[in-house]
């Protein structure tokens, strides 16, 4: 029995690599790292560093290794079935947009007035988990019949894990619960990824999808790969 979507593709396997090597960096200097290259409210507004919405999708806890495993194993598992389909510059796209969404809804939620948001502003966010979830809706909208093992257990549609997931993030952010964990950015990736997907770049990831596949059979033919490896109809000289 096979575990997993299978091997990493391109963009997957440079996530990863990416995030676990700054990961090890993070470990020898904690505070450069998440000092310079988190999303911190303040630093950006005040400060314009806006480069902080991109990097912090890269940086994690290093007081918590469970924080990248969880991400990165996240991404394996539903990013390499996006990948595919998509195509590799699709995909990355589409979780640049999510995270980099998931950054800015952290952002100005930090701004508003409201009774608990006042403390996210001087707060560094980091992580994938924004571009996570955006991940986990794509996955859960292509393939909402697929089952999802939770705690390797109880298997659940991938629409219904990602409605949960979505609705766990949404209480606690509206209820302030959770600690440190930045549930609005969470939900903003999901929101980004939501609209990237209805939107106009819908329709470009599906020209992407039927791209990536007349490619692939236009390789298919050219090399004539058939089943069993090889044809049957050729003649010995």
């Amino acid at each position: 029995m096979s575990f997993g979507p299978g091997p990493l593709t391109p963009a997957i396997r440079a996530i990863i690599y990416t995030n676990v090597a700054v990961f090890v960096l993070t470990l020898f200097s904690p505070t450069f790292i998440l000092g310079q290259f988190g999303m911190l409210p303040e630093s950006v507004v005040e400060r314009g560093q806006v480069w902080r919405l991109a990097t912090y999708m890269f940086v994690h806890d290093p007081y918590g290794f469970g924080h990248i495993l969880f991400n990165m194993l996240a991404v394996w598992m539903f990013g390499v079935d996006l990948e595919r389909r998509w195509g590799t510059q699709a995909f990355v796209k589409y979780y640049a947009v999510t995270g980099i969404g998931a950054g800015v809804s952290h952002l100005l939620v930090s701004l508003l007035p409201l009774e608990g948001t006042a403390g996210l502003y001087g707060v560094p966010v980091v992580g994938a988990s924004g571009a996570v979830y955006g991940i986990i809706l794509a996955w859960a909208i292509l393939f909402p019949h697929r089952q999802v093992l939770v705690m390797f257990l109880f298997p659940l549609p991938a629409r219904v894990f990602a409605l949960i997931m979505g609705g766990i993030a949404f209480l606690s952010a509206a209820s302030g619960s959770g600690g440190p964990v930045a549930h609005v950015a969470h939900l903003g990736g999901m929101l980004f990824g939501w609209i990237y997907l209805k939107g106009p770049g819908n329709l470009r990831l599906d020209l992407q999808y039927r791209l990536t596949r007349w490619r692939m059979e236009r390789l298919r033919r050219r090399f004539d790969v058939r089943r069993g490896g090889r044809d049957d109809n050729r003649r010995i000289h």
